[in-house]
């Protein structure tokens, strides 16, 4: 098998259900042939797992030890945060997880300091990976969060509605935080070639049901969760893999990416803007809509804002002001 590198690709919360499916889509996907594999649990399991599927020259290496899982590692994956549960939003996840994310900055900075780009992905991820890139000292494009799961429900949601391949549905995003107060853009959709503008308020597709399937996208996880009893891990196993393979120099990533924020509107926040995922990390512009949707980005600022807000009540991160004093980069 040809990889795209060979240098460490470490994932963290590899024992868990989203981990153990980013191990094995790593691997399908050829992105390197030394990859670790961490978790507070053993994760040799899922090691022995991927060992026994026959996935030729590659070294698998799983530990609990986290100095030998970050030593040498470029990149990072990490889904190590407690998972929602029926009936919690991702910000109930606020404060535990902002911890770990804490914990996993120093430990990029003190193990890994050269690594060249971290995926977080677990929740809330715009907050998660804001602290991880915090602590961690690394430039703003080196972290990203997922945020493409977003776009992915609403592209699938107008694709099942007009019964189209999903490739058919084109210019779809949402951007903002990744939960319920993201910002659904949908004047840039064609279906099929045909502008979404035109066709709602039809009879085809009236304006409630519109307004519908935009809340519909804002709850897709939770939706997840009573589909099946548990929160989403294959959709953002692979899109989270799909994006360390664009930071790897692979395929560019289709969707938009969580990223630090800093401009005369939206300022020391990582959320979802129109991205470019590269070997040179992640770059953005500030997406333009209509001016209804323009309002709804900036009430998902303000939204974040707020959670960043209670992060220094909890005493997670410091005020914005002295974050250059731990980050110089920011």
């Amino acid at each position: 098998m040809a990889f795209l590198t060979n240098e460490k690709l470490t994932i963290v919360g590899a024992a868990g259900m989203i981990g153990s499916n980013m191990v094995q889509t790593a691997l399908m996907m050829g992105l390197t042939n030394d990859i670790c594999l961490y978790d507070v649990f053993s994760p040799e399991g899922v090691a022995e797992e991927m060992r026994q599927s026959g996935f030729g020259n590659v070294k698998i290496t799983a530990t609990t030890d986290v100095a030998e899982a970050f030593k040498d590692a470029k990149y990072i994956i990490s889904s190590g945060g407690a998972p929602r549960k029926a009936g919690m939003t991702r910000e109930d996840l606020l404060a535990g997880n902002c911890k770990i994310a804490e914990e996993l900055g120093q430990n990029i900075k003190k193990y890994c300091p050269d690594v060249k780009h971290v995926v977080i992905i677990f929740n809330p991820a715009d907050l998660t990976g804001l602290v991880t890139l915090l602590y961690s000292g690394l430039k703003p494009g080196q972290v990203t969060t997922l945020a493409g799961l977003d776009t992915t429900r609403l592209q699938s949601a107008l694709a099942k509605k007009f019964n189209v391949m999903q490739d058919d549905i084109t210019g779809c995003a949402t951007y903002g935080g990744h939960g319920e107060q993201m910002a659904v853009f949908g004047s840039h959709v064609e279906i099929a070639g045909r502008k979404l503008t035109d066709i709602i308020g039809t009879d085809e597709f009236p304006e409630a049901e519109w307004e519908q399937m935009k809340t519909d996208v804002t709850k897709g996880g939770a939706k997840i969760i009573e589909l099946r009893g548990r929160s989403s891990f294959q959709s953002p196993s692979y899109l989270s893999v799909e994006m360390i393979r664009a930071a790897m120099g692979g395929e560019p990533f289709r969707f938009p990416v969580g990223t630090y924020v800093k401009t005369d509107k939206y300022d020391n926040i990582m959320m979802a803007m129109k991205t470019t995922m590269t070997k040179d990390g992640a770059k953005y512009e500030v997406p333009q809509g209509t001016p209804e949707e323009n309002a709804k980005l900036d009430a998902s600022y303000e939204h974040l804002c707020k959670m960043r807000d209670e992060l220094v009540t909890l005493n997670i991160v410091p005020p914005v002001s002295e974050w250059s004093k731990i980050n110089p980069n920011l």
